[in-house]
This record gives structure tokens, sequence and C-alpha cells, in this order.
């Protein structure tokens, strides 16, 4: 359908270029800046990684994949939607389950065609965020206009429904990158609400030089990640294990945060994502699979690659 080839294209273009930046070469700013292991204390050549699962409460799929890879050890960290329909799921778990480092990935666009979800403020309030239907937008076009004041709206009334449910979120972070890519003005918002709640938010080094203005709205107390690795939708299949065993031998010094989709191909979740196979439940199924794996085990011993989270993070910071 014309509308799913325009979401694959928008998908292969536009996202690798951000999210594969840590496999490219490093900037001069990226080289001559301190990481984030060193001041935390590490010692120099420290390889710090977050394994972190995205999109949780986007359906019962992502849910029971992600709880089962946090238990199992495979994923240390993961983000939830608030607005999408299984979210008191996924909240109730983290609810009964204070130690999980979970954080908000804040959203403001639903991307699927058939699966649909849309904001927690009142839509009113909101109405640049919406499309006729009362929806997030599918995509933000160049020339939308999305109100900033809206946006911190929406993002308060996301933290506070979180708050009221019981997650006590160790972060945030932006659904498809939203807030980070479509310039200062949301990123600020989305900086001053963080700084109000008092929670880190994931910004890496990999991506100041594309976007300086990250680095400008940026604080010396802010946490700050070195580089950030992602699968891209130009990785075929056969490939999934090689695309990750080359990162984590290829691993910088700092902190790393891998960010993963991990789902169950089943029923549902191909229903939920059957217009396009980006981010979809083959997809989901295959990240599941590395990151369960013995392979991904071993490979973690023998590059002497130490695990850490959010909440480690914070509180390291917070105490120095």
């Amino acid at each position: 359908m014309a509308y799913g080839n325009r979401l694959e294209k928008r998908d292969k273009v536009t996202f690798p270029l951000l999210i594969l930046g840590s496999l490219l070469s490093v900037s001069p700013m990226t080289m001559s800046a301190q990481t984030l292991a060193d001041r935390l204390g590490y010692p120099s050549g420290t390889k710090l990684v977050i394994i972190h699962g995205d999109d949780l409460g986007e359906t019962h799929a992502v849910n029971a994949a992600a709880i089962k890879a946090l238990e199992a050890g495979s994923i240390n960290s993961a983000s939830l939607m608030v607005p999408c329909p299984w979210f008191p799921e996924i909240a109730d778990y983290a609810r009964s389950h204070p130690g999980a480092d979970f954080g908000l990935h804040l959203t403001l666009t639903s991307e699927r065609v058939y699966y649909r979800w849309g904001p927690v403020a009142p839509a009113d309030k909101v109405p640049s965020l919406l499309d006729e239907n009362g929806y997030f937008h599918h995509d933000w076009d160049k020339n939308q206009h999305i109100n900033p004041k809206e946006v911190e709206i929406e993002l308060r009334a996301q933290i506070e429904r979180a708050l009221a449910m019981g997650v006590r979120p160790t972060h945030l972070d932006s659904h498809q990158y939203r807030l980070i890519v479509n310039g200062k003005d949301l990123f600020d918002v989305m900086v001053r609400v963080a700084h109000e709640y008092k929670l880190p938010v994931f910004v890496t080094r990999d991506w100041f030089a594309d976007h300086p203005y990250l680095e400008a709205s940026l604080g010396p107390d802010d946490i700050v990640l070195d580089h950030t690795v992602t699968i891209g939708p130009e990785v075929l299949p056969e490939k999934w294990a090689e695309f990750y065993i080359s990162a984590l031998k290829n691993l910088k010094p700092g902190v790393t945060e891998f960010v993963i989709h991990p789902g169950f191909d089943d029923e549902e979740l191909r229903a939920a994502t059957r217009e396009r196979s980006t981010w979809g439940s083959g997809w989901r199924q295959r990240d599941f699979d590395f990151f369960s794996s013995n392979q991904f085990r071993q490979i973690l011993a023998q590059e002497n690659v130490k695990l850490i989270t959010w909440r480690e993070l914070a509180n390291k910071v917070t105490r120095k």
C-alpha cells in the first residue's frame, strides 16, 4: 500500500543516519571528550554497556518478550510507552519490580497504519500533535507545525500517568528520537521536563556533530552517554547476529547503549505491524533471540564488557 511504502522509505533513509553513528568514524569532538566511564571513575579503556529494550507497552508480545529477557539478564534496562494500549500491563510489572531499570519512552507519534494510539493529555490541549482522527500523527512532515508548549503538556501528562500507576522511572528517552532530531525547541522541552522530575535523558556524544544544539542545551551535571548502537533496516535477517557481534567486538571505551526491540513473532505482533517489516514482529524476534543466546553472553565475557544501568549511572553521578 502507498502509505506503508512511504513509511518504509522513511525508516530506511532517515533513521539509519542517526542510529548507526556509533559504528562510523568518531568525530574529533568525541575523541577529545572525557568519556562517561572516566567521569564515573572507571579505569581508562573500560567498556560499559546498557542493553536497553525499547517500546514496552506497545503490545503484549513486546511486554512478554521484554519481561523474559529482563528476568534472564538478556537486557538490563528498558523504557515504557505510556500512551500505548498495553502500558497498564507493563506498569503493573514495574510496580511489582521496583528494582528494575525502567525509563519512559516519551511518545508523540503513532507510526503504524492499523494499530494506533493517542495522547494522555486532553485532546483539546494538544491539537498540533493529533491527526484528523484524534491519534498521534503517523509521521511529522517537514512542514508539520508541532507546538512545543503542547509537547510539554503531553510529556508531563505521560510522566504523571506513569507515576500515578506506580512506575518510578530511572530515565527518559524519545520514541523515534523525535525530541532529539527535530530541533532545539523540542529538545529543550524534554530537558526542562527531565530536570524538573530529576531524571536523566538518553543522549549520546555520537549525535552532537549532526545536532549541535544537543550539547548546547545540556549542563555539566547532565549524563551524556558516549555511544549508541541500533540495528538498521539495511541489515539482512541472516546478518543479524553478525551485526551485533561486530558491534560488540568493536566497542569503544566509555558507556554505550544498545537500543534493541525485543518481541515475540506471534499472531498479535504480526497483526499490529503487518503493513511493513521494519521494527516488525520478525525484527523483534531476531533481537530477542540474539540477546538471549549463549553466544551473546560469551562475547561479553571475551571482550571484558561490563554491564551498567541507568539507575547505577544516576546514582554514581549524583554521589560525585
